[in-house]
């Protein structure tokens, strides 16, 4: 079965074509600056990439143009759409509804709609995702898999903030969590990799958007992200945790509005705010030289993360590994480094010598004496978005 797995933000498109239940990569894509004249089209097949700027205006357009590519006799897959047997969607925010993937029909789209105001940069672009597949592959069945429903396994004392439970009750307003496909993915990985399904894990994923997970036996009962992806570690313009006076006094002191203010805290905080740079590379490249900011940043970010592992080391009740993901957390051995230091009490450290080792495959890089196993594991959203839009189906 060929399953076309689509995730659409705001102004990209990212793809890839996954044979299942092979798990074989036929091909991917990215479709960038949507809305732009200057778009960038990415195309790879057997290790050849394709790429080209053209305008491509709007989300219509960017998904016909994959559709195209993958129909292209240079550079396609297929010979017709309706080879395609199905469509995987990525959509962030799922609510309290779904703890699993759904097939799409009005009543889901309806819901995703719902939640517009609970995920206003993501759920949309999603939702449009999957009206104009709906046009273009007419013969494939649509699925959807949520960011939120790994984290529904959660228990109360971990979801529910302490405000009148009338909020909760009639608005949802709950911790919810995100990046719950690639939490699942890295540890059914390492449950796996470890030889049995009783554990205890810390998932930890960084990126430009950074999240944690403590999963007991596979599931879920701990996030660091909670009613919106802003809160808990510090990101890359995120601010992750903060106290709710400083929104206060940023408006009634200052003069913010509350869309200011929003601004502030998920497009021009985090490392951005402290540094002047969203991007860990050139942030870790501008601290090596010295830049007295960068390292002030870089030792925020770390410290946060290790308070995360403490919270969940104690939740768990122990810890048999953690995990780190992602752009940042497979490639930035400096982070990895920085994240496990001085944490010998809980039985985690690293060896510097395999921490400094890149690979794609999964890894250990604690000492032999660690009595927590510290893993890299690159996640892969998309193939996980494979699996459980066949597992549905079939």
């Amino acid at each position: 079965m060929n399953i076309l797995i689509l995730n659409a933000g705001s102004s990209s498109l990212k793809y890839q074509l996954i044979e299942m239940p092979s798990q074989v990569v036929k091909c991917v894509g990215l479709v960038e600056r949507i809305g732009m004249q200057d778009a960038i089209f990415t195309h790879e097949k057997d290790g050849e990439k394709h790429s080209e700027v053209t305008p491509i205006l709007n989300h219509k357009i960017g998904l016909k143009k994959v559709a195209d590519a993958l129909l292209d006799k240079e550079i396609g897959v297929i010979s017709s759409v309706d080879e395609i047997k199905a469509i995987g969607h990525r959509v962030v925010h799922g609510g309290s509804r779904y703890s699993g993937t759904v097939e799409v029909d009005e009543k889901v789209k309806s819901n995703i709609k719902d939640l517009f105001s609970l995920a206003p940069l993501h759920n949309p672009a999603n939702l449009t995702g999957i009206e104009i597949a709906e046009t273009i592959f007419t013969s494939a069945k649509q699925a959807v898999v949520f960011d939120t429903a790994f984290h529904q396994t959660m228990p109360k004392e971990a979801f529910q903030y302490a405000i009148p439970t009338k909020y909760l009750k009639e608005n949802k307003v709950r911790a919810y969590g995100f990046h719950g496909t690639s939490h699942k993915y890295v540890s059914e990985k390492a449950i796996e990799y470890l030889g049995g399904k009783s554990s205890k894990i810390i998932t930890i994923h960084l990126g430009n958007g950074c999240s944690m997970a403590a999963v007991k036996d596979g599931k879920c009962i701990d996030t660091s992200m909670g009613f919106s992806p802003t809160n808990g570690l510090i990101m890359g313009t995120r601010s992750g945790d903060i106290d709710h006076s400083v929104i206060f006094f940023l408006m009634k002191k200052l003069n913010k509005t509350a869309d200011e203010v929003n601004d502030i805290l998920q497009k021009n905080s985090g490392m951005l705010g402290l540094t002047g740079f969203s991007d860990l590379r050139e942030i870790e490249e501008k601290a090596g030289n010295g830049n007295e900011e960068c390292q002030i940043a870089l030792n925020l970010a770390s410290y946060r993360i290790k308070k995360f592992i403490g919270a969940y080391t104690a939740a768990l009740n122990g810890l048999d590994a953690i995990i780190f993901t992602a752009g940042i957390g497979e490639n930035s051995n400096f982070m990895r480094r920085l994240s496990c230091e001085n944490l010998d009490f809980f039985g985690i450290d690293l060896d510097d010598s395999k921490n400094d080792i890149r690979s794609k495959e999964i890894r250990e890089i604690q000492k032999q004496t660690g009595k927590v196993k510290i893993l890299v594991i690159p996640t892969n959203e998309e193939l996980e978005i494979a699996k459980e839009t066949y597992d549905l189906l079939n």
